[in-house]
């Protein structure tokens, strides 16, 4: 499958989506896509830059949303413009999709919208890629509907991400099993390593997250194979205005991408039909 400058699949390098959870300013987002893009160019990892210009699913009403379409699509154009990198952020039903559409490389459909019908249907009309997020509430195995829907339209670049599943009340696990199960839609899979340890609803009124276990996911769904690597970063997490708790350190960024490259140099040698050999 083809996204920008890269061909992208499960028999191929892994990509990285990466970037803020939202975007709080344009010195912020170039900060994160620069330093992104320098980790990313060293270690020779295709590169795709994240960030939300509106975030509706938020926790409270006082919860930051960010800047808006207008001001926000303006600096994710800027990006793409004078880095030349492909760009996601994710839309919404509300969401005028021709205009993101002509500023974006990748569209991205939050998780709780997964089983939206004529919503999915809209977002893959646009041709763009699609990168879509498992809903919380959804087996792997029923994503292939999800993807039949999209596929409908013609769209053939379809992606179905793993961003962890409802275990109880305010509290998600990743099972490894998904990355695996999800390869039947024969789409590229995605894990989602910072989404899959936030705390939905964790304090009460915002959402909490265990970003000491990131690396751990990170590493394991490296190992089990996949296509590519969903994550958010911030250069000061205990002061972002939006998912914090659960975004890695932009410092910290080139170890971990240093050794999930290795991991996945090392699981794909090696990566064969588990069916056909049992």
């Amino acid at each position: 499958m083809q996204i920008g400058q890269y061909t992208v699949g499960l028999d191929k390098p892994f990509f990285l989506i990466a970037g803020p959870c939202v975007i709080e300013s344009e010195e912020l987002v170039f900060e994160v896509a620069e330093k992104l893009q320098e980790y990313t160019e060293k270690l020779n990892i295709p590169f795709i830059f994240k960030a939300s210009f509106d975030k509706a699913n938020r926790s409270s009403l006082g919860s930051f949303r960010g800047l808006g379409i207008e001001a926000g699509l303006k600096i994710l154009e800027k990006v793409r413009n004078t880095l030349k990198i492909p760009v996601l952020t994710d839309v919404h039903e509300y969401t005028p999709l021709e205009e993101v559409a002509s500023v974006v490389d990748v569209l991205q459909t939050p998780a709780f919208l997964c089983r939206q019908t004529d919503y999915l249907l809209r977002v893959a009309k646009t041709g763009l890629p699609v990168n879509i997020k498992k809903g919380q509430f959804l087996s792997p195995w029923e994503m292939q509907n999800v993807v039949e829907k999209a596929r409908s339209t013609g769209n053939s670049r379809i992606m179905v991400c793993e961003r962890g599943a409802s275990f109880g009340y305010n509290n998600l696990v990743s099972d490894m099993r998904s990355l695996v199960v999800m390869r039947a839609t024969q789409c590229p899979v995605v894990f989602d390593a910072t989404h899959s340890v936030q705390l939905p609803g964790g304090k009460g009124h915002a959402s909490g997250g265990q970003r000491e276990f990131i690396p751990a996911l990170a590493r394991a769904a490296m190992a089990v194979g996949v296509a590519g690597i969903f994550m958010e970063t911030h250069p000061r997490p205990e002061e972002a205005l939006s998912d914090g708790p659960n975004a890695w350190p932009l410092q910290a960024m080139f170890r971990l991408l240093e050794q999930l490259k290795q991991l996945d140099v090392l699981s794909k040698s090696y990566l064969l039909d588990d069916a056909g050999d049992l």
